[in-house]
């Protein structure tokens, strides 16, 4: 059963420093701590983990987490204990000394968290441990592993369930991306069958701007983009390994520290990587794919796309590593003609059955229709998850609507041209029939005599490049792998084709004179810029000490409200987002130092009371016992509570006079009593 002496909106502020859940959070770990089977799909950043957390210290015994990855769980734990809450991990990465302080933390019972891989279910031991440990529930993390149809199945999930059965108690089961079919399996192999409290939170991530640009020097575009966030931790996705490597080499020649990931490294230089990203501030990592599941980081301020990623899954996956911890972040998406020929043949080269591979083309169709889209991107992303949504303002499309002309009669010409010539040719030998480029090949074929020769003079090459990338985007044409990448119509292109239907298409602007020089972006205005650089210098040098992640001290979130607000207190420190307890007392003056330029001295039981109410009720009981100090008249014998005693008063309910003179002796209770309650009804 639940143990519900300290509610969770008191352990929300006091332990993680925050006044307020996120939408769709507060439901979700009331139902969690009432001891309900849940499963909750939430987006990625939008705060999984407190949803099992928080529950986990309002509730009584062990909460058992199995994730999938040991990185993920040690970042955990570190973080649970920077905020003062007692958790664990036993991991194959553990040192023997780490382990043995779990088994001390289990067999004392202080123990509230324990995360575990799914793997070490599989042993004996570990279920008989559990069944002793005073387990009261279990928390599973990245759940559509449990699923075939799931993107990263793992095998030993499936032992959750069993556990589940034989300690009886309730299961949390939480995941960023779930289909019906993923859900079906999940309730079916967690919750045998029944189904448990379901909760289904919005997919939209408004701190993330959306941006996709048509490639022209990608190399020099992915650079800009850089340049204009330097010193901010990143991520740029690349098609191939080797890209990785050239791509990372050419930021580091251009003064930014960056490092490259992909499959075909050793796991120690991987593992160094991920090292390096957790703890390193400014970081990029130049990566494939494989750099995914298990990014944690909640200051990644921006993630790009040097090639088109394979599907609009994929896509909201890996931007969705950007602004965790809920600050701006930005993306950028690059796409040429040659990516959409790429991930078509790898769909029609892969060896998925039919069906499959046209659902593929479905999902690779959706992302193409997100690059080429016309209006706010936000709206077209979030309808691919059946949600309607207003114009966002933070996408390229919302900054600035595109050009847009009736593309028809181009599209048209285009198709007329793949079809005389027997649909058989590619993008460049089709532009130089429309715009009449007299090559070797279009006389050898005798193209320069077909009706549609020259009829596309009207537009320049760049410009045709455009309307065959977005032809191909709207899957009017398909290149055909069989006749080596020839492009071949579609059913879609039938109706414009036959004048029935309209397409509308974007022009391609590229100012490359804007881009040269590109604004530094900063995540505060220019006033607070200098005292915000202040602050995370702060934070890196105790994060260097600690040997902890910069953002285990504070988030980037947090320093932004420290530099806005500019707190000059540490009761005003306390009422930051994000500075609970436990983190006010170990780096709150520090920081406080940094933004007054002097040090707030405070006893450890105010400090402990800071940014809530009964902390000014303890300064003013502090100004009454130092008027009564000597008695009303100022002759007595001087007479006074311990700082600790004086924080116990000031957390007594005024409508409970007896709990005051338990707390006082005789003496305290004649010379304080009748003040100390009077100041207790005045904060009532």
């Amino acid at each position: 059963m639940p143990r519900d002496h300290v509610p969770g909106e008191a352990l929300l502020r006091e332990v993680f420093g925050f006044d307020a859940f996120r939408p769709g959070q507060g439901e979700i770990v009331e139902a969690v701590a009432q001891g309900e089977n849940v499963l909750a799909i939430m987006p990625t950043g939008g705060g999984k983990s407190l949803c099992y957390q928080l529950p986990a210290l309002m509730r009584g015994g062990v909460t058992v987490v199995i994730s999938p990855l040991i990185a993920l769980m040690r970042d955990q734990v570190r973080a649970l204990r920077e905020a003062g809450v007692a958790a664990g991990a036993l991991t194959s990465g553990n040192t023997q000394e780490e382990t043995d302080a779990v088994w001390d933390m289990l067999s004392e019972g202080t123990l509230k968290l324990l995360y575990l891989a799914p793997e070490r279910l599989a042993s004996g031991g570990a279920q008989r441990m559990l069944s002793q440990a005073g387990v009261g529930l279990i928390a599973v993390d990245e759940a559509h592993c449990v699923s075939q149809w799931g993107h990263d199945f793992r095998p030993d999930y499936l032992r959750i369930g069993e556990l589940r059965r034989s300690l009886g108690v309730p299961l949390a089961a939480f995941t960023a991306t779930a289909d019906q079919e993923t859900q079906d399996e999940i309730v079916q192999r967690l919750f045998d069958g029944e189904t448990p409290q379901s909760f289904l939170r919005g997919f939209d991530r408004p701190n993330i701007h959306f941006a996709f640009r048509p490639k022209d020097s990608p190399r020099a575009q992915i650079l800009r983009f850089a340049a204009a966030r330097k010193g901010r931790s990143g991520i740029v996705y690349c098609g191939t390994r080797a890209k990785t490597e050239s791509l990372a080499r050419a930021l580091r020649e251009d003064g930014h520290s960056a490092c490259f990931y992909h499959g075909g490294m050793d796991p120690d230089d991987r593992r160094h990587v991920e090292e390096r990203f957790a703890t390193e501030d400014g970081l990029i990592v130049v990566a494939t794919v494989a750099f995914g599941m298990g990014v944690d980081k909640p200051d990644i301020r921006w993630v790009a796309h040097a090639d088109l990623p394979k599907s609009i899954e994929a896509y909201y996956q890996e931007i969705g590593r950007a602004g965790r911890d809920g600050a701006p972040a930005e993306t950028l998406t690059l796409y040429g003609a040659d990516d959409i020929r790429l991930r078509r043949a790898q769909i029609d080269e892969g060896m998925a059955p039919p069906e499959r591979r046209a659902a593929d083309h479905g999902r690779l169709n959706a992302l193409l229709g997100l690059a080429e889209a016309l209006g706010c991107r936000r709206q077209q992303l979030l309808r691919y998850f059946g949600e309607e949504a207003e114009p966002c303002g933070n996408c390229d499309l919302c900054d600035s609507p595109p050009e847009v002309f009736d593309g028809t009669e181009a599209v048209r010409k285009a198709l007329s041209a793949a079809l005389r010539t027997g649909e058989n040719f590619g993008m460049g030998h089709l532009i130089d029939i429309l715009t009449g480029n007299e090559t070797d090949k279009v006389r050898q074929r005798g193209h320069d005599r077909l009706p549609t020769f020259g009829v596309g003079r009207d537009l320049k090459k760049g410009q045709w490049q455009a309307v065959f990338r977005q032809m191909m985007g709207h899957d009017l044409v398909r290149p055909d792998p069989e006749r080596h990448g020839a492009l071949v119509m579609t059913d879609r292109a039938l109706p414009i084709l036959k004048g029935e239907d309209s397409i509308r298409l974007r022009r391609d602007v590229i100012d490359r004179a804007a881009e040269r020089r590109p604004a530094v972006k900063t995540l505060v205005n220019e006033e607070d810029a200098p005292l915000m650089s202040a602050l995370k210098a702060k934070r890196r040098a105790l994060a260097e000490t600690a040997s902890l992640p910069a953002y285990m001290i504070f988030p980037d979130r947090t320093l932004i409200e420290m530099a806005e607000t500019r707190p000059d207190s540490l009761d005003a420190m306390a009422r930051i987002s994000g500075v609970g307890a436990k983190k006010l007392e170990r780096y709150g003056a520090e920081f406080l130092s940094v933004i007054t330029g002097a040090t707030e001295e405070m006893h450890p039981s105010r400090r402990r009371l800071a940014g809530r109410g009964a902390g000014d009720v303890y300064d003013r009981l502090m100004a009454v016992q130092a008027d009564l100090a000597r008695g009303v008249d100022g002759t007595e014998k001087p007479l006074s509570c311990s700082a600790s005693q004086l924080a116990k008063v000031a957390q007594i309910s005024p409508d409970r006079p007896q709990d005051l003179e338990r707390l006082l002796d005789e003496r305290r209770f004649e010379r304080f009593g009748r003040a100390f309650l009077d100041v207790l009804g005045q904060a009532d």
